[in-house]
């Protein structure tokens, strides 16, 4: 297990002190999960014991800890910045712990991981409910810094390599289930800890988005939906999808995921500072709605993506956060006919001064394999 230096941690408990005054918070409770993945690279669990980092905007943060975990905090960058850590053992009151420690009156904001075995009892000594804490940590971690911007080009090219191995490991007679299993090998195989997800979505399958797999086997002439991903050190995600056809395909479906592939590349051009979300999701939504496509478009066209698969920024109609240098998200339109086939496109891309990088290099097209 690895994480970046300890400076990078030590600026972003800087900048997330900064945050919550502007936002008029005093204090911040972020208990194990992304958000103190991403505040001090720790992978601690959450469990019935709590812990908790407790951010303060005019005091050193610290972290309450039960004794018996303090070696879950070892491969946190907690030492390095020497924070304090206040460890109990059983029979003490851990949330007492910490609310004693909020300023009078401050107002309190809780990370959204936070259990509702830890959120009640600290709302109950506080006498009142926390605020979420999205004001500060949407902020902080929607605008990724350039180690972690580092880390999704490294994540991009892994599941890239797996994507260039789907002649060998996509093939015709096996089932869906066999099919995934071969890439989630090859997953880890690539560069990835794990396999955090694997669908393949063959024949009509591929026209359910949330297909995952089964004991269909691969056919001749199907169109297989391959969305895969996972995390790489120190925890950064992979999402890739791109749709294959078992021979030769039917020129119809060929027609349609060439509109399909415009209508991807049409979202990746229109991305750069300043241009709205929900302008980058219409981008791809005109072109499928001018081929008579927009009804079998049916989801967002994409997700923030970072330590968590699915992050703001959301790329969606109503969503008019203007985009930033540096956030990064899935470009991924797809296109659904019920019972018969699907097919989607993505990329990952990071939002440049003037435009956008993509992660993710293999082609985009409709890439015919093997069929029998």
């Amino acid at each position: 297990m690895t994480r970046f230096p300890a400076e990078v941690y030590r600026d972003r408990l800087s900048r997330a002190a900064e945050l919550m005054r502007t936002a008029g918070v005093g204090a911040l409770l972020v208990t194990p999960g992304p958000d103190l993945a991403y505040l001090l690279g720790s992978r601690a669990e959450s469990f019935e014991r709590l812990t908790c980092l407790v951010v303060l905007a005019d005091a050193e943060p610290f972290v309450v800890v039960p004794r018996i975990e303090l070696a879950a905090l070892q491969d946190s960058a907690a030492a390095d910045l020497g924070l304090e850590l206040r460890d109990w053992v059983d029979g003490q009151n851990p949330h007492r712990m910490v609310t004693d420690a909020v300023p009078p009156q401050a107002p309190v904001a809780v990370a959204d991981a936070m259990p509702a075995l830890h959120l009640v009892p600290i709302a109950d000594a506080l006498g009142s409910v926390p605020a979420l804490a999205t004001p500060v940590l949407r902020e902080l971690r929607m605008v990724k810094d350039a180690a972690e911007i580092d880390a999704l080009r490294q994540a991009g090219s892994a599941i890239d390599r797996v994507h260039a191995r789907m002649a060998e490991l996509l093939v015709v007679g096996r089932t869906e289930a066999e099919v995934a299993q071969a890439i989630s090998d090859a997953i880890v195989e690539e560069g990835h800890t794990e396999a955090a997800f694997v669908i393949v979505g063959s024949g009509p399958h591929g026209a359910d988005p949330h297909h995952e797999v089964s004991d269909r086997v691969v056919e001749t002439g199907d169109v297989v939906v391959i969305d895969i991903g996972g995390p790489v050190e120190p925890g950064y995600y992979s999402d890739s999808t791109r749709t294959y056809v078992m021979g030769e395909p039917d020129a119809d479906v060929a027609a349609r995921v060439a509109v399909l592939e415009r209508a991807q590349q049409a979202a990746v051009d229109a991305v750069r500072p300043g241009v709205t979300a929900e302008a980058v999701d219409a981008a791809a939504r005109d072109v499928l709605a001018e081929a008579g496509l927009a009804d079998v478009f049916l989801h967002r066209t994409g997700h923030g993506i970072g330590l968590s698969v699915h992050e703001e920024p959301y790329i969606v109609g109503g969503n008019d956060i203007p985009l930033t240098e540096g956030m990064a998200f899935s470009i991924e339109p797809g296109i659904y006919f019920r019972g018969e086939w699907g097919a989607r496109i993505e990329d990952i891309v990071v939002v440049t001064a003037d435009g956008c990088e993509s992660v993710n290099t293999r082609p985009h097209g409709l890439t015919v394999l093997a069929g029998r």
